[in-house]
């Protein structure tokens, strides 16, 4: 059934075992000629250069990417979900942007410098979400940024109207497509 996507369920962070497993599913696919993806996301957000780095992925692969939000996409996760051509959500789920962290751990000695080079991997790291969300949405990357600081959350019709969702739709996928799940389970920490 070459008509029929390929789903792929990404219930999950955007972290390095997610986002491997993701691509790693998309690159199998692609190789046995399937040229169609549906991406179903709901996520916490997680990791900017995992999300950026499938964002990119996403964007520069020879394939036809629709992704559709069932729950939840915040963060890095609104990266993620912009690297469709198609994007659609269901009507009852939110988008979250917002600025970017950086985690410390305790006792963590830190010079001027390496402050500084925290505090540009930041700001870079904001100015690269906002110029996706932006080029994504027709809104200009200083509102985005804007929106970004302002932790702006979305419902779906909110986020038609920004541009971000092309689609409000129940159906998540087509009859006989074949359903790829990705998830993340914390492992219990050692007793």
């Amino acid at each position: 059934m070459p008509d029929v996507p390929t789903v792929i369920k990404f219930f999950a962070p955007v972290i390095d075992t997610t986002i491997n497993a993701l691509m790693n599913a998309v690159d199998q696919k692609m190789k046995a000629g399937q040229k169609s993806f549906i991406l179903l996301i709901s996520s916490p957000g997680g990791n900017v250069f995992h999300g950026l780095s499938a964002y990119n992925y996403l964007k520069g692969i020879p394939a036809d990417i629709t992704t559709h939000n069932f729950g939840s996409v915040d963060s890095i996760g609104v990266v993620l979900y912009c690297g469709a051509k198609q994007r659609l959500s269901v009507p009852t789920a939110r988008f979250l942007l917002h600025g970017v962290s950086a985690q410390f751990p305790q006792q963590t000695s830190l010079e001027e410098k390496q402050l500084e080079e925290r505090l540009k991997g930041l700001r870079i790291d904001l100015q690269n979400i906002a110029k996706v969300v932006a080029a994504n949405t027709g809104k200009s990357q200083d509102e985005v940024v804007h929106a970004m600081l302002d932790r702006t959350t979305l419902n779906p019709e909110e986020a038609r109207a920004w541009g971000l969702v092309h689609e409000i739709k129940t159906e998540l996928f087509p009859h006989g497509a074949e359903v790829i799940s990705i998830q993340y389970q914390e492992q219990p920490a050692p007793r």
